[in-house]
């Protein structure tokens, strides 16, 4: 499939070190286009996979099978609305968690969640997918967690958004957990809010954790 990364960061490096591990082609693009140059060019360096890697600029969403915003919440869902049209038909990933700055609560209202107002800030006809917001950039650029593949939660209306999502994510060597409805987003931008108070705890977990389903 052809993926594009909208940012640069470390989030983005890990989302693209997995899809590029899966043979997919891999577009980053981001404001700062010296940035996605550099970022593309050390992907490229560190030979994750059979996929290609290279930077454009924002017309790599009209080719793509799959967009992902690795961005913070306010500005995917800046993001989303400015894409207008482009974004119809196409698979838009949400990543982001919406807390506050001392991660202590999250930014949206109760009965809502980031993925939801960023789908409402989307046209009508793009697939708006939860996914990738309870892992760390660290563990995905490593795909494990001592050995354990990370669990990737997944949520969306459109089914076969979810399960092309789920493909990107299994053929990364990650393990797909689609957790249906757009809606249960919220419960997955709550369970992550958690997660990350965690690492600012006395005996923190270094941003190096993962979350886990074992079933017997």
């Amino acid at each position: 499939m052809k993926i594009t990364v909208i940012g640069a960061g470390n989030m983005a490096r890990g989302i693209a070190t997995r899809a590029l591990a899966g043979g997919h082609t891999v577009t980053i693009t981001a404001k700062d286009a010296d940035k996605a140059v550099r970022l593309a060019d050390e992907l490229r360096e560190q030979n994750h996979g059979d996929g290609p890697v290279g930077a454009a600029d924002d017309l790599a969403v009209d080719d793509a099978d799959i967009v992902i915003l690795a961005v913070p919440f306010e500005a995917a869902k800046q993001l989303a609305a400015s894409y207008g049209a482009r974004l119809n038909g196409k698979v838009l990933v949400d990543i982001s968690n919406p807390v506050d700055t001392s991660l202590d609560a999250l930014v949206v209202a109760p009965g809502t969640s980031a993925a939801e107002q960023i789908a409402a800030a989307a046209p009508p006809q793009a697939r708006v997918v939860k996914a990738f917001n309870t892992t760390f950039a660290t563990t995905l650029a490593a795909g494990e967690v001592h050995g354990t593949p990370l669990d990737v939660f997944i949520a969306g209306d459109d089914e076969a958004a979810r399960r092309k999502v789920a493909d990107l994510v299994r053929s990364g060597g990650l393990n797909p957990v689609d957790v249906g409805a757009l809606k249960h987003a919220r419960e997955l931008e709550g369970f992550q809010l958690l997660h990350m108070a965690l690492q600012i705890r006395e005996g923190g977990h270094g941003w190096a954790s993962t979350i886990k389903i074992i079933a017997s």
